[in-house]
């Protein structure tokens, strides 16, 4: 008989209980997501972007706007704003020569709700 096809024993251990769930998990598919999202915000460059951009006038500014202040390139600055917005936490658009950048906060709400849910609970323990 191969490993595959030992029979599984009842093991109880007092240090193993199983608890009933509390909520469903994400699906797949938000997992994936909200993956990409916390993968876009785990540059500390990109998440200053992103706190600079939210925290202009109506949660946009022009390119020429957020790029003060660091010590990268404007190619650089321009590449991690491309990554924000593939992430859906910024949108884009052009005005003339100058490209705006605005919060999405759909995304954010979503986020929001994500950590909501999860870190109480944790914070708890």
């Amino acid at each position: 008989m191969s490993n595959r096809e030992l029979p599984l024993t009842d093991v109880t251990s007092p240090a193993c209980e199983v608890t009933p769930m509390a909520r469903q998990p994400v699906t797949a598919q938000t997992a994936a997501d909200l993956a990409a999202v916390f993968k876009a915000l785990s540059d500390p460059v990109r998440l200053r972007l992103l706190s600079v951009v939210a925290g202009h006038t109506g949660q946009q500014a022009c390119v020429c706007d957020v790029s003060e202040g660091f010590d990268v390139s404007q190619p650089t600055i321009s590449h991690h704003l491309k990554v924000l917005r593939e992430a859906g936490l910024l949108s884009s658009e052009r005005r003339g020569s100058w490209v705006y950048y605005r919060v999405e906060p759909a995304a954010l709400h979503q986020l929001s709700r994500f950590l909501d849910v999860m870190l109480p609970e944790a914070l708890a323990r």
